[in-house]
Order: C-alpha cells, then structure tokens, then sequence
C-alpha cells in the first residue's frame, strides 16, 4: 500500500517541478516566496552567481512591536469561522505591504522585471497578495 506523502513533501515537489523552468539572472532576478503559518518572506535571488540580492519579510512591515491585532470575541464556538476571516485577511494585506517593500527595494537597485518563484504553493491568498503588491509597485513579471 502507497504510503501518503505530507503536505511539505508535496509542496517541496511542486517547487522542484517549478525550479526546473524558472531562472533568475543578474538582469531579471527570481522573487522567491516562502510563508508559514504565521509569516511570509520574500527575496529576489541571482541564479547565476547563487547570491541573495534583495529580502524582505513581514517583520520588516509590522516590526516586532506591532504584531497582527489580537481578536478577542468571547464565544468561541459561535465566532470562530468569523476569527479566521479575520485573521486571513490581515495576513493577506501584510503579505501585500511585503510584495510592496520588495518592489520598492529592487527599484533602488535598478532591477525592474523578475521572475516569480511561487516556491510550490497555490497561487492564491497570501502568495497572490504578495505578487500583487510587487506588480502595483511597478515590478514587471
């Protein structure tokens, strides 16, 4: 019997499967993301000489002072799907200002096109946010 593979195989799979068509050069650098649970980070990496150019995460957006706001609601069993909205849509708008201050970043260093490196996750929620908030920003994908 085929034993069943972990959420994080999976996800390491599908980025290898995406790794192996995407390249990042000095000229038109890789946006890799990569968020757990509780926060997202961004870099734009040169493939060719393996250097890290740029980095940006949310502890940069919010500071570690400013953590997302705690929603007290007292019955829980009543609002706990209302909780997650929440919640979800603060870690979107976080991942946004991310996918903004990396744009920001590489415009002071003169990189204006990228390729996107969704690092094996879905392209919706925080990852979509961020990509749209680098391509409002002006980044070109």
């Amino acid at each position: 019997m085929p034993s069943k593979l972990s959420k994080i195989k999976k996800r390491i799979r599908r980025h290898k499967r995406c790794r192996a068509k995407i390249f990042g050069t000095a000229l038109k650098p890789r946006l890799c993301v990569f968020r757990s649970n509780k926060h997202i980070y961004a870099q734009l990496i040169d493939d060719e000489k393996r250097k890290v150019l740029l980095s940006a995460s949310d502890f940069e957006v919010k500071g570690q002072k400013n953590k997302a706001p705690s929603l007290k609601i007292k019955d829980k069993n009543k609002n706990d799907s209302k909780k997650e909205d929440i919640l979800q849509s603060v870690k979107r708008s976080i991942a946004y200002k991310v996918g903004a201050l990396i744009a920001q970043k590489a415009f002071a260093k003169k990189i204006k096109k990228i390729v996107f490196d969704r690092g094996g996750y879905k392209y919706h929620g925080r990852v979509r946010a961020l990509a749209e908030g680098a391509r409002n920003e002006g980044l070109e994908f």
